[in-house]
């Protein structure tokens, strides 16, 4: 519970450190800060993410078994894509990424706290159910950051066309730069949601007893809509608002395959009596 609370203060602080950075940036301090988030900001964030770390392990591992209902790995999932941003931003135009991702891991840890449920199921973790899920998982956080990346090259293409240049966009990085980097996330997450698919089709027994087609079947639509937008930037030279648009379609067929299987599975079948 501790560990919690101060995550949530850590990314709070590092949030407001950010928002503080944007609102007070120049023109001129643009080109020296890209590559690197302010010190104090990256310093709580890290905090931030040793809290989260502590708080996630108790939650996935107990005394019974791995716990991989819905709210411990939804923290889990938000631990690595935070930490995933954190380090990237070291190097890469990552940290204004911290605007949309830091409240809203606030919340979900705060729901997490709040819960208390008892989870769906326990299981062991066997090494071949442990590489698939760990794949799983940093496969669907890259595309959580390539999501977000989508989204603020919407609102930076939108500011450019109305010729708005003040507040964020005065630390945004060009619009080039930031389409590179958006590709080269979907390309990584492609690569291993495409491993996690073939581990799970090897490793994971009785399928459809474990209720688990409908999750694969949206599993699959998002790798065909990622991989067709792949093919595409290469091939046709896809960018702008067709690459946005199919990279937010290809998460949200991601978002359904696990958060809203997991949804109807452990909240609303439940809550309703089934599956038995």
């Amino acid at each position: 519970m501790n560990s919690g609370i101060l995550a949530i203060a850590l990314y709070l602080c590092a949030f407001a450190l950010q928002i503080s950075r944007v609102l007070h940036a120049q023109p001129d301090q643009q080109s020296s800060r890209q590559r690197f988030a302010q010190p104090l900001t990256t310093m709580a964030a890290g905090c931030a993410l040793v809290a989260h770390f502590v708080l996630s392990q108790g939650q996935l591992v107990t005394e019974k078994g791995m716990d991989f209902s819905l709210l411990p790995i939804s923290v889990a999932i938000f631990f690595v894509v935070n930490l995933i941003v954190v380090i990237g931003s070291l190097r890469q135009p990552l940290h204004n990424l911290f605007l949309l991702l830091f409240p809203a891991t606030v919340v979900m840890i705060s729901v997490s706290l709040l819960y208390e449920g008892e989870p769906a199921a326990y299981k062991e973790l066997t090494p071949s159910l442990g590489i698939h899920i760990l794949l799983s998982i940093i496969a669907y956080s890259l595309m959580s950051i390539a999501a977000l990346e989508a989204l603020f090259l919407a609102y930076q293409n939108r500011q450019l066309h109305q010729h708005h240049t003040s507040g964020l966009m005065r630390i945004l990085p060009p619009l080039q730069t930031m389409e590179n980097l958006l590709f080269s996330l979907l390309g990584a997450g492609f690569i291993l949601l495409t491993l996690a698919l073939i581990t799970g089709f090897a490793f994971v027994e009785d399928f459809f007893a474990q209720h688990l087609a409908h999750k694969t079947v949206f599993s699959i639509l998002a790798w065909t809509v990622y991989g067709i937008l792949l093919w595409g930037r290469f091939k046709l030279g896809w960018r702008g608002k067709v690459a946005i648009l199919w990279t937010i379609g290809g998460f949200f067929s991601l978002m359904l395959a696990f958060w809203g299987s997991k949804f109807v599975l452990e909240v609303m079948l439940t809550t309703s009596g089934g599956p038995g």
